[in-house]
């Protein structure tokens, strides 16, 4: 007898007691949060903040984004990545994850830090996965930052994209009372849908 693929689920309305447990307040631990660097993580510290919208323009309250991110030397906390010239933070993990119902304005928040282009003539980026109620398979999107300007135009994954669209995956950076701030929102469908990538 040979065994069948298990077939795709949406993901909850139940993630949030198994995957962002200590979030939504349930005494299980989690391998992962919102809060992904440390006061001794190298490069410069960045809080990344956004809302998931449906077609319709309205907020989703139980979405959950997961982040996953190079370190400040472009180099991925991974096995594959075994570039000994570009340093390896061992406690910067690059993985973030934070569902979007604890908030009253359904926002996601991540603390971490810019990371560095992982090749040469590309920008830097974090990769975005979407999770949400309905959605039969999670979504992949990624975050460039609007003061890579020249460093975007140049990159091949970005430049991929039509230009009528690309805005949908630039992450706008605002200095704030408690540090630098890009704003990151996704929109699932409509006028202003975020480019989702089939990987």
């Amino acid at each position: 007898m040979s065994l069948k693929q298990t077939p795709s689920q949406t993901v909850g309305p139940y993630f949030a007691y198994g995957l962002t447990a200590q979030q939504y307040h349930y005494p299980q631990t989690q391998v992962a949060s919102g809060q992904m660097a440390t006061d001794q993580t190298l490069g410069e510290r960045i809080r990344i903040v956004g809302q998931v919208f449906d077609g319709q323009g309205q907020r989703i309250n139980d979405a959950m984004i997961e982040l996953w991110q190079a370190n400040a030397a472009g180099r991925f906390n991974h096995p594959n990545d075994a570039r000994e010239s570009r340093a390896l933070e061992a406690s910067f993990k690059g993985f973030g994850r934070v569902g979007t119902g604890t908030t009253p304005d359904n926002s996601f928040r991540f603390d971490t830090i810019k990371p560095g282009a992982a090749q040469q003539g590309r920008a830097p980026f974090i990769s975005v996965i979407v999770f949400m109620r309905g959605l039969p398979n999670h979504t992949y999107t990624r975050l460039y930052f609007s003061d890579e300007a020249s460093l975007n135009a140049e990159d091949p994954v970005l430049n991929k994209v039509g230009a009528a669209r690309r805005d949908t995956l630039i992450a706008t950076r605002h200095e704030t009372s408690t540090g630098v701030e890009y704003r990151f929102d996704i929109h699932m469908q409509g006028p202003q849908e975020t480019v989702f990538f089939n990987f």
